[in-house]
C-alpha cells in the first residue's frame, strides 16, 4: 500500500463488492457510520487540516473508502507521487489510530 501522506486509510467493509452502492443500505450506512469513527480517530492521530474522503474504485475491485489526512486541498490528488513508509512508521500509525477507535467504540 502506497500511502498519499502519513495515516492514509482504506476503510473496507467485510462483504465483498464491487461498487460502494452495490451495499445493501444496512451495510452502507454501518460502512459510513464507523469511517466517521476513523476519521475523527484520524483527527486525533495525524497532524493534519481535514481528512478527505475518496472512493474510486477503479484499481481494486472491492469497494473501499480513502481517508486521507490533508493539510492542503492538493493532498488528496493522486497523481501525486505515493509516499513510501517504512513498515513499522505505518504500523505505528494504524496503532495510534486504532487505539483512538477502539477508545471511542468503548464511550
Amino acid at each position: 500500500i502506497r500511502p498519499l501522506s502519513k495515516g492514509h486509510t482504506l476503510v473496507v467493509p467485510k462483504m465483498e463488492v464491487d461498487r460502494l452502492f452495490d451495499l445493501p443500505e444496512e451495510d452502507f450506512q454501518a460502512l459510513w457510520a464507523f469511517t466517521h469513527k476513523v476519521a475523527k480517530a484520524m483527527e486525533a492521530s495525524v497532524p493534519c487540516n481535514r481528512v478527505g474522503v475518496a472512493v474510486l474504485g477503479f484499481e481494486v475491485p472491492h469497494a473501499h473508502i480513502h481517508l486521507v489526512p490533508l493539510r492542503t486541498e492538493g493532498d488528496l490528488n493522486f497523481a501525486h507521487p505515493k509516499l513510501q513508509l517504512a513498515p513499522e512508521v505505518m504500523e505505528e500509525i494504524a496503532a495510534s489510530i486504532a487505539q483512538e477507535v477502539a477508545e471511542d467504540i468503548l464511550h
